[in-house]
Order: C-alpha cells, then structure tokens, then sequence
C-alpha cells in the first residue's frame, strides 16, 4: 500500500428517540466531534492494533482463532462479520488512539466497530454500502459482548454531518439531514455512575418491549409501550423546533422523554434524576439521560452562549459536544 491510512469514526449524541431503535422506531442522533483515530500503516497477514491506553491486540484478518478479550473483541467480531460478507481477509498494522470516554453513552462501541470496518475495508479495497456497513457493525455488537443494540449508534457513526441531526427510520433506515441551530448547545454531565450495557437489564427491556409490541396487555406492558409511542411522537416534534429555532419546545421535549425512561421504561437511575433536574434548575431548555441508561451520562441542551455557566456547576464532569461529520476514511502520506 503506497499511501497510510487514516480512519476516524465518531461517537455520537442521540437527542431524543431513546430505546425506540431497536423496536423499529424512529430516532433523532447526530454525530460528535469526538471519536476514534486508527492509523493504518501497512497490509499485513493478520489484524495488529496498538492502543498507548489499552495496549495492543492481534486477530486473524478474517476473525480466526481464540475468543479475543476486552476491546479486542470487537476488533474480532467486525472482522468475522465483514468476511462473512465476502471481505477478502487482508489485514493491517495500526494505531488507534480515542478521546470518546468509555461507558458515558456516547457510543465508544460503535464508534470502534466502524472504524475497523472502515480500516478492513479500505485495505482489502472492499466496497460496502454505509447502511450495510452499519448492520454488520451492529451484528458485531451482538457477536462480541451480547448486547442486542438498535441500529441507531452505528448508523449516526456512518450518516452524520456537520451542524445537523439525523431523522433516521430504524424500521426501513430511510433518513433525512435536520440542520441545528447555531445557538443551540450541547452538554453531557456524567452522572459518575459506570457501567457496561451487557451488565445491565438493557437486554431485558428490549424483551419486555418487544413482549408489549406483540400483544401482551399487562401492566408492565402498557408502560413499555406507551414510552415507544410517545418517545416516536417526540422525534417528530423535536425534529420540527428545530427546524423553527424553537429550542424552549426542543427542551421541553427532551424533558419529557426523560420523565418518559424514568417512569414508563425504567431505565434512569435516582443519580440522573438529579443532574436533570439540576440542569433545568441552572438554566437548560431540557435535559434528559442519554443512552441505554442505569448510568452513564445526561444530555443538556441549552444556549450556547450559556453552557460554560451552565457547565460550572457541574466542575469535572462535563463534555461541550457539537454535531460533527461521519466516518470517512483518507490517505496520507508516506
């Protein structure tokens, strides 16, 4: 390969449509200007990554051989589900380097998948569509640590675009680009709460969901239900104050939805509770917890000329996070 590679893939913000991509409902990401940096320096036989913060890794350029460990995991599931589309198994030499902080919702995860992906497919000059690319990220998810996520987190990777969100369908993942304000900020506040989604009752609420999708009618499942419906109708409202600068509605919107996870889905936790409520206490349009939830992180919208006061009250904790551009792969010199 005459030219190094270089791979970046964002992590991603979700602004409102929180546990309705893996029933199929609709979602309203954008991309960060956070994320992961791999630098590929030559083809090889088989997959070498070194990370100066999570040290090194080696897999089979197809997947092959031991079950991987820790992060290496999903470096081997990408690559088992890339040749299991026919990739040709070429491997590679790099360095991955990431500013995403791990377990706060931002999608670390998704954001390691695609660049892989990106990074196998640019040295076997194997060609995918981004959509695909995406659904064989989100099968490598699956694969690597048991989480049955959405398509939504891999897909905001692969779609976004500066200065806007995604309106993504996760039924039929038709999409369309919704331009932000120039005065709309963004924080996340991390609650201090870590956690890993396979070590949680993510998986159960998606059961529980999909229990009341096919007809259950208990009370619990009334619950789950009701918060995928109205959390649908959000999308759409959201989608559309933004599309009038109305952030007070924006905000009142995402404050909604997190009453919506915290009371109807029962995904927040007493901590998050807290932070919202102290946001919209210091001044925020809205706030709400932000990923799969039982931890991580909450996600402020504000006015932008606000956010460092806002973020004061917060000392040590917080993440300014604009909408950024999508995974893209260039070449550099040698």
């Amino acid at each position: 390969m005459s030219k190094l590679l270089r791979v970046w893939a964002p992590g991603r913000i979700n602004l409102i449509g929180e546990h309705t991509d893996h029933a199929g409902g609709f979602a309203l990401p954008a991309a960060i200007d956070f994320g992961i940096t791999i630098d590929v320096g030559a083809r090889a036989t088989d997959i070498t990554l070194v990370s100066a913060g999570y040290g090194a890794t080696s897999v089979g350029a197809d997947g092959q051989g031991p079950p991987a460990q820790g992060w290496a995991r999903y470096v081997q599931a990408v690559a088992i589900e890339l040749a299991m589309l026919g990739r040709p198994p070429v491997g590679l030499q790099g360095s991955i380097e990431s500013n995403l902080p791990a377990g706060k919702g931002v999608s670390s995860s998704a954001a390691l998948e695609v660049a892989v992906a990106l990074a196998l497919c640019a040295v076997a000059e194997y060609e995918i569509p981004p959509l695909d690319l995406a659904l064989a990220c989100q099968r490598a998810e699956l694969r690597a640590v048991g989480v049955p996520c959405g398509i939504l987190d891999q897909a905001a990777c692969l779609l976004g675009r500066r200065g806007a969100a995604i309106l993504i369908d996760c039924s039929t993942l038709e999409h369309e680009s919704v331009p932000v304000p120039e005065q709309a900020g963004f924080l996340l506040i991390d609650s201090g709460i870590e956690r890993s989604l396979e070590n949680t009752d993510y998986g159960k609420r998606k059961d529980e969901l999909a229990r009341a999708i096919a007809g259950a009618h208990d009370a619990l499942s009334a619950r789950r239900l009701r918060h995928l419906h109205t959390e649908n109708e959000r999308v759409h409202a959201f989608a559309k104050a933004l599309a009038s600068d109305n952030l007070e509605r924006a905000g009142q919107l995402m404050s909604e939805s997190h009453a919506s996870l915290r009371d109807d889905f029962e995904v927040s936790v007493p901590e998050l509770d807290r932070i919202v409520q102290q946001a919209e206490q210091g001044g925020a349009y809205g706030a709400r917890m932000h990923g799969g939830g039982f931890g991580g992180a909450v996600l402020v919208l504000a006015d932008v000329q606000s956010l460092s006061t806002l973020a004061a009250r917060f000392p040590g904790r917080t993440l300014l996070v604009s909408p950024g551009d999508g995974a893209g792969v260039s070449a550099l010199a040698d």
